[in-house]
């Protein structure tokens, strides 16, 4: 069967056509149909059913392209995915929209569809596990998502916290002030806050222990309730360390645990809090195990390949 669709002149056709029209090849893979792209119209060729579905989908990234000049075949496969799933290819406002995470209105859009789709996980969830390699924005969209919620007054107060691996956890032997102490380690988290916030909403969230910065060992004792907490770096925590800030969780709480279970910092023979959580909860009910891949790194392009080169020579070893 055949046939031609109208679509927009107005569109930007190599986001949404792909280089070389790449995209529309993946499309014709994915639901075996054949596109003859033009300027205002879109030519198929294939099963009718199969059509309909081509053609909403490259109606969705047209929609797509109107927020971002690169669209991935992944985002393609998971677009296709949501529409398997539920029959729509929906754009969801997180993404054209953002969260705003401060009284001036920043806002936290998700670079593609699986930040997206972890997004979603962290507010439908009370306990989400995010693991991948640096760089992927598991921590960073946490932080935001956060922010949001607090926006919102659906959290009293954020929590971050990491384990502190080189000092043992024991700071009472560093010298300075607890904050002299914990810089170094908890830096990059608040970074991301700074990033997000205004110098003085972000003095006042601090003042007011709104926002609090501690080291894992400082959460010893406390039930967390009407919080949001984020323990990052998770992959150094002990066992018994990861069960105790797991069960830190209290009432209107939610728990965000970020790590790259392939750079663990533990002493030999230690086993990560981490990776045995994710064996342990993978199955579990209310329980999200997110997983971010190489393909999802979005810092400087040479991250990507400085990460496969060393999982190349790790392999080859």
């Amino acid at each position: 069967m055949k046939l031609k669709k109208q679509i927009s002149p107005d569109i930007d056709y190599v986001s949404v056509f792909g280089v070389h029209d790449s995209n529309l090849k993946f499309i014709e893979k994915l639901l075996e149909v054949k596109i003859y792209p033009g300027d205002s119209e879109i030519g198929f060729e294939g099963k009718e059913e199969n059509i309909n579905k081509a053609f909403q989908l490259v109606q969705s990234l047209i929609n797509l392209s109107r927020n971002k000049s690169h669209i991935s075949h992944k985002e393609i496969r998971l677009l296709f995915e949501q529409y398997e799933r539920d029959g729509s290819y929906t754009l969801d406002e997180i993404l054209t929209e953002g969260l705003i995470t401060s009284k001036r209105g920043k806002k936290l859009k998700p670079k593609n569809l699986h930040q997206l789709e972890y997004i979603k996980k962290i507010l439908n969830s009370d306990l989400v596990f995010a693991i991948g390699p640096a760089g992927t924005g598991k921590t960073y969209l946490a932080v935001g998502t956060s922010l949001h919620l607090l926006h919102k007054g659906e959290v009293d107060r954020i929590i971050l916290t990491r384990p502190v691996v080189e000092a043992g956890e024991n700071l009472g032997f560093l010298p300075g002030t607890l904050e002299e102490k914990i810089d170094p380690y908890l830096r990059p988290l608040f970074d991301a806050i700074k990033e997000m916030l205004g110098p003085e909403e972000l003095k006042y969230y601090l003042e007011t222990q709104t926002i609090e910065v501690a080291p894992l060992a400082y959460m010893r004792g406390r039930t967390l309730s009407n919080s949001f907490i984020i323990l990052d770096e998770a992959q150094n925590t002990t066992t018994m360390q990861m069960k105790m800030f797991l069960t830190r969780l209290g009432e209107n709480a939610k728990m965000v645990v970020t790590g790259d279970i392939t750079q663990i910092d533990l002493p030999h023979g230690k086993e990560s809090g981490l990776k045995q959580a994710i064996e342990l909860f993978k199955e579990v009910s209310g329980i999200e195990i997110f997983e971010f891949t190489q393909e999802d790194v979005i810092r400087h392009g040479l991250v990507k390949k400085i990460l496969e080169i060393y999982r190349e020579k790790e392999n080859s070893t």
